[in-house]
């Protein structure tokens, strides 16, 4: 059970009952963001122990060292953990870890332990982004169900949240930059520790974050993002590509995906990428709609927005992150390597997702933290159709602050009963992201899939 609440502020309503109500919030309300909040609507004051400090802008300098195009150098080189939590000690922490947090300590009893440092509150968007927001703010709407939205572009949605849908609509379309190429993979790693990594080549076009995009014209395209995946290693795979447009309003169009086959050297409509359908070349470990923590339309779910709680979180994973390390230095049997991680306590919006009695998924219940500095999700929690505890997702956080952004440098998907695990971003050993490219839209049509889903 979730032990600690508290609220932001006592005008936020932590449960709405209907998901038409009003997302906006008077101007009153909105003038709280770069106050007393932060600029993306997280608390700005520290905690009362003072292990949370103050919010005081996050990464705003890039760190000496750091060369365009190259990884992010470590902003904190000298910083120590503070203890390091174990299977030994996890329930003198346990009002700070999540259920599927403490389950790890319990699976792997002799090698989980999770290093805790001093909490940097390192998150940071552009200006123009804390600008949109603070706009978004008064003019946000929820579409009919909650399966999209009006009134908002390039900024957080609904940075003073009313329910639980706002809130996975702000981690959603929280700021990444206009685009991002991408390099990397992903790896299944079996209970003895074996895995092969699936290349990957990903292109992300944020049509939402586009500058000067505004809300009237995001509606009239119906457009949030473009995404393009091709599989480059194996080379039994290489070539597989998919493409997936993701609307706006998707009750108006839902997503739209097809996928290239090099055998069949076709493209094919594929409108069952969503959901519980198996993730790419996934080996069964993750759903689609896991990926980046939670994509896709939220209709299958009642979304309750609990409240906040702290929580260790894994933040400022640069040794993870860096190209120092190899792939075989971070995957292990049962977990990644925890010598090469860092946890730190932050404060969390917990958001948890029922599956509606006319649906069906693999996930009965999932429960989302989501950290208030930046909308990204760092810990999920999924439970299958008997009501047990089945998989346990973590967001290993940096910040790209090139950009800059908090995003994650991996994301590791745990099945607590085959005890496997599936990380994926995988990219220490490729070229760093590059989030300088600017795709057209003729980049993401079927025939731009096919053109490039070669051998």
């Amino acid at each position: 059970m979730i032990k600690k609440f508290g609220v932001i502020a006592a005008s936020i309503a932590i449960a709405v009952a209907s998901h038409s109500a009003l997302a906006k919030v008077s101007e009153a309300e909105a003038a709280k963001l770069g106050a007393e909040l932060t600029p993306l609507g997280g608390e700005k004051a520290g905690n009362a122990d003072g292990s949370i400090p103050a919010y005081t802008g996050g990464i705003t300098t890039i760190p000496a060292g750091f060369e365009p195009g190259g990884f992010h150098v470590d902003p904190f080189p000298d910083d120590k953990p503070l203890f390091t939590i174990t299977a030994a000690n996890y329930q003198e922490y346990a009002d700070f870890l999540s259920v599927g947090q403490r389950a790890l300590f319990e699976t792997y009893p002799d090698t989980y332990k999770m290093p805790v440092y001093q909490t940097r509150r390192t998150a940071s968007n552009p200006q123009e982004v804390y600008d949109a927001t603070k706009a978004n703010a008064t003019r946000a709407e929820l579409l009919e169900g909650g399966n999209g939205l009006k009134g908002a572009s390039i900024g957080v949605p609904f940075p003073i949240p009313q329910n639980g849908l706002e809130a996975i609509w702000n981690h959603i379309l929280r700021y990444r930059g206009q685009a991002v190429q991408r390099y990397g993979g992903q790896a299944a790693v079996t209970a003895g520790g074996d895995y092969n990594v699936i290349g990957f080549d990903e292109t992300l076009m944020i049509k939402y974050a586009e500058p000067g995009v505004t809300p009237e014209a995001l509606l009239e395209e119906n457009m949030l993002f473009k995404f393009k995946q091709s599989v480059t290693n194996p080379a039994r795979l290489a070539g597989t590509a998919l493409l997936v447009h993701e609307t706006l309003d998707q009750i108006k169009e839902p997503r739209q995906a097809w996928t290239y086959n090099t055998g069949q050297r076709r493209v094919r409509r594929a409108p069952n990428i969503a959901y519980d359908a198996p993730g790419t070349a996934a080996d069964g470990l993750r759903t689609t709609d896991d990926f980046d923590m939670f994509n896709g339309s939220p209709n299958r779910y009642d979304w309750e927005l609990k409240g906040k709680q702290e929580l260790y979180i894994a933040y400022n994973n640069y040794k993870l992150h860096s190209d120092k390390v190899s792939y075989s230095d971070i995957l292990m049997p049962g977990h990644i390597n925890p010598e090469l991680t860092r946890f730190q306590k932050h404060r969390v919006w917990v958001v948890e997702a029922t599956l509606k009695d006319e649906f069906r998924h693999v996930y009965e219940k999932r429960v989302f933290y989501i950290d208030e500095d930046s909308w990204q999700i760092h810990v999920a929690d999924m439970y299958d159709n008997r009501g047990e505890l089945y998989r346990v997702a973590l967001a290993y956080g940096v910040n790209y602050y090139d950009v800059p952004t908090h995003w994650s440098t991996l994301d590791v998907y745990h099945d607590l009963n085959s005890r496997r695990y599936l990380a994926v971003g995988l990219d220490n050993e490729e070229r760093m992201y590059d989030f300088t490219v600017r795709p057209s839209d003729t980049d993401f049509t079927p025939q731009a899939l096919r053109r490039e889903g070669k051998r």
